[in-house]
């Protein structure tokens, strides 16, 4: 069976976390919105520049299309568990990963296993994994 990658709609569905970022903005701008908030336009701040991104994201669809494919990166949710890892150590192989969205490797992936079978990590979203794991590939993560 051929496993496809979730799209971004089906991360948006099914994960429930987010990633929470900090942005800077001028006071007019930050007014500016306010106001449109007030107005009733949007229901808070963050509606707002949720929708800014997902207008932008919408413009640029065709961009972020042929880059993903142009650079062979999985779109949406990409999970790494123990015994995936396991097998691919069998097969004498090492992964090369590289997401745009998710990616996630096991709470019960060891840092010695995820060395031994990953050899490199792109990731332009989230990584989610133990500390112990993040910090033995930390000079394999780009």
């Amino acid at each position: 069976m051929v496993k496809r990658p979730m799209s971004v709609h089906d991360i948006r569905q099914k994960v429930s976390e987010t990633e929470k970022i900090t942005i800077n903005l001028g006071l007019v701008d930050l007014g500016q919105i306010d106001l449109l908030v007030q107005e009733g336009f949007y229901s808070n701040r963050t509606d707002l520049i949720r929708t800014a991104i997902r207008n932008q994201l919408s413009t640029h669809a065709e961009v972020v299309r042929q880059t993903i494919a142009r650079k062979s990166l999985v779109l949406g949710l990409q999970h790494y568990s123990r015994a995936d890892l396991e097998a691919v150590q069998r097969a004498g192989e090492r992964l090369q990963i590289q997401v745009l969205g998710l990616a996630s490797i096991g709470a019960d992936v060891s840092p010695e296993l995820a060395l031994a079978t990953i050899e490199s990590v792109v990731v332009l979203g989230a990584l989610h994994a133990s500390p112990a794991v993040k910090g033995a590939l930390s000079g394999r993560i780009r």
